[in-house]
């Protein structure tokens, strides 16, 4: 800390910012507690960050006041440092995997352990028989092993049928055989590996021996391909925490974000493993005679990737709910320039009173809702197909698949870019470490091409519809209750006689019509691109930008459709809360609409006359939301504590903040340097460039 100085004594211009937030609180009628209870209290996650918030806070390990200004490998031992206090916290006060989850969301660092509690005990619980489970899940619920998951490669990623590892299986020893004939076989990126995990769940191609060979391994034997199929391996010695002799693994270097996840590359050399390392719930292969067994549905082997899409669905709104919590909170303190139409000398506005900042921000704080509420319907599907499938049924695991791939492409882009949209709307303070964003979206950015890159997936969900629109038409769709298909039921005769007259649909002021005006547009491009597939016989790629249009098409329908019925089915919340939560829904549905303005007129989904009162319309709902924007940012209940932002703080002491953190805490202003070119001391009676140079 510096020494006490006539800075001590200064405050901010006035009005302050308390003063602004608490004119700003006031002017709304937002019922902040029940609105809040209503969106985060559904599993008791209010409870669950108020019994955990405090613990954290009291913890010197997890302040994050210095964390800006460390280099990447103290980042790294920082955060493993702080992985393993959450989990002796989590011993120490009994916390269940809920209350854990919430620590390491308050505290806001990717936690090399991340890897570990998810797709590592994921998989395993997934994929793994009764007997893998039974051995298994105790030990890594124990942490007596930290897993990871190595799936992508160097050379392949998205496309999983195409990964280069093998698994040959050596029939006579009853082992499989892990190799990585080229480089761009190495496997990479995968998180908790690179340092950190002593086992994996690898995924490789499994190869068998070819039933009319003579050879033996190693020897002129012939393989067949099954597919990519998950192993969980040992890959570093439990008590030298070293990798086994044909084994390389490291860390793949520095990134944009995630500078405290050690991401991994990992190669083999012929490295045997037991038959029991493969995971084999749903495919089997026969130890003695080395005869596979399929699944009964091929896409249950991706049910981890499933579970990842619907839990990054359900967090994009949170992550985005923290960018415009900050964005709004600080552009109702920031005043710049009086009332061009007023006097010259009249007070400064807001500048969350310009027009031009409310349509990028607005629009994202609508958005936040629109994305809870599709989280929880997805949750809910998710639910429900894991225990179908458990129960050896598989009805509703092509839908699953189908919307948590074009959701997580969706909600992760609206997320990733918002974040970005805010703080640009922050102006010039948005770009220091004082806004709480530099971290957030560094971090984001890997969502939108982990897990599957989102113009890639895109097409899974386009396939997905092709086969629903090719059995609407012929008939085999009509006795499902797959939304898609009740989708089609309703708009596909509306599209094939689209062009007989104008369009009836009254997007300004019948809600359930806009909703309809979504899910007819996303019909009529599902139609188009079958015509094209199917009927036309068109190529794959030369479709795939249609495909992605159709995806999109199809999560923004879903997205506008579950906000609206959300609002259409509560009726808990006070009158006047509801009446604001059906404008966030207009704008959010009204503003979405209007980026892509045309599709809608092409397909008759929106009439042109009405289309050229949609700006208008988005200029009134914004001026309506204004009044409340700062309560509707205050029922997220994100704590100073995880936004970590001078310009977000709940109680509006902006400048104070950043002031503080530059004159008080930043490292830097503690270095006393020698400016003069002809000397090498760098730093007064310190480091000199010799020195400086030994430490690069």
């Amino acid at each position: 800390m510096p020494k006490p100085d006539f800075t001590d004594a200064l405050r901010p211009a006035q009005p302050s910012g308390p003063d602004l937030l608490a004119k700003e609180r006031s002017q709304s009628n937002i019922a902040v507690e029940d609105l809040a209870n209503h969106l985060l209290d559904h599993d008791n996650f209010l409870g669950r960050q108020s019994k955990v918030l405090p613990i954290v806070q009291q913890e010197p390990l997890l302040n994050k006041s210095n964390q800006a200004n460390l280099s990447r490998p103290h980042r790294f031992k920082l955060a493993l440092a702080r992985g393993k206090l959450l989990r002796r916290l989590a011993d120490k006060h009994a916390w269940s995997a809920a209350e854990h989850e919430m620590a390491e969301y308050l505290v806001d660092d990717v936690s090399p352990y991340m890897l570990h509690m998810g797709m590592f005990s994921t998989t395993v619980r997934e994929q793994g028989s009764d007997e893998q489970r039974g051995y298994w899940l105790p030990r890594i619920e124990r942490w007596e092993i930290i897993g990871a998951y190595a799936q992508t490669e160097l050379g392949h990623g998205s496309n999983v049928r195409g990964l280069e590892l093998t698994a040959r299986y050596d029939v006579a020893r009853s082992e499989f055989v892990l190799h990585s004939p080229t480089l761009t076989a190495s496997k990479w990126w995968n998180g908790t590996l690179g340092r950190t995990a002593n086992y994996a769940v690898v995924v490789a191609q499994l190869m068998l021996p070819n039933p009319g060979s003579k050879g033996k391994e190693g020897e002129g034997m012939e393989y067949v391909s099954y597919g990519p199929h998950p192993f969980i391996v040992q890959v570093r010695d439990m008590k030298t925490h070293q990798p086994f002799e044909g084994i390389v693994i490291g860390d793949i270097g520095p990134k944009y974000g995630y500078a405290t996840m050690d991401n991994a590359y990992m190669l083999f050399n012929n490295f045997r493993i037991p038959h029991s390392a493969m995971l084999s719930r749903y495919s089997k292969v026969d130890p003695s005679t080395g005869l596979y067994t399929k699944p009964a549905q091929s896409a249950v082997v991706y049910g981890t990737l499933t579970y990842m899409r619907s839990k990054m669905i359900q967090h994009a709104r949170l992550v985005l709910a923290r960018a415009v919590t900050v964005a709004v909170r600080y552009t109702a303190i920031r005043l710049q320039f009086p009332n061009r139409d007023g006097s010259p000398n009249g007070p400064e506005l807001p500048v969350l009173d310009y027009p031009t900042v409310q349509i990028r921000i607005f629009p994202l704080l609508a958005t936040t809702f629109a994305l809870h509420y599709t989280g929880l319907a997805m949750q809910s599907i998710y639910t429900s197909t894991r225990k179908e499938i458990e129960a050896g049924e598989f009805g509703s695991l092509a839908y699953m698949h189908s919307m948590s791939s074009g959701l997580k492409s969706l909600c992760t882009t609206l997320a990733a870019d918002g974040i970005e949209t805010c703080r640009r709307a922050l102006g010039g303070h948005g770009y220091g470490g004082g806004s709480g964003l530099i971290q957030l979206n560094n971090d984001y950015l890997s969502k939108p091409t982990v897990e599957g890159d989102n113009w890639m997936i895109a097409q899974q969900t386009a396939a997905y519809m092709i086969k629903k629109m090719a059995d609407a038409l012929g008939g085999a769709g009509t006795a499902s209750n797959d939304e898609t298909d009740v989708q089609f039921r309703v708009y596909l005769p509306l599209v094939e006689s689209s062009g007989n007259g104008e369009c009836t649909y009254d997007i300004l002021e019948n809600d359930r019509e806009l909703v309809g005006s979504f899910q007819h547009r996303a019909t009529a491009l599902a139609y188009e691109v079958y015509q094209a597939r199917v009927i036309h016989k068109k190529p794959w790629t030369t479709l795939m930008m249609q495909f992605h249009k159709l995806s999109k098409a199809q999560s923004q329908s879903i997205l506008v459709t579950q906000f609206y019925e959300a609002l259409n089915t509560n009726t808990d919340l006070p009158r006047s809360t509801r009446t604001v939560l059906w404008d966030l829904f207009r704008l959010f549905a009204l503003f979405t609409l209007e980026a892509d303005r045309y599709e809608f007129f092409a397909h008759n989904a929106a009439s042109r006359a009405q289309l050229d009162l949609v700006p208008e319309r988005i200029s009134i709902l914004m001026s309506r939301i204004r009044p409340h924007a700062v309560r509707l940012v205050d029922v997220w209940k994100i704590p100073d504590y995880l936004l970590d932002s001078a310009l977000g703080r709940y109680d509006g002491r902006v400048y104070e903040d950043l002031f503080h953190r530059a004159h008080c805490l930043n490292p830097l202003n503690e270095v006393t340097v020698n400016p003069n070119y002809w000397e090498d001391e760098v730093v007064k009676d310190g480091e000199d460039m010799k020195e400086v140079l030994s430490k690069l």
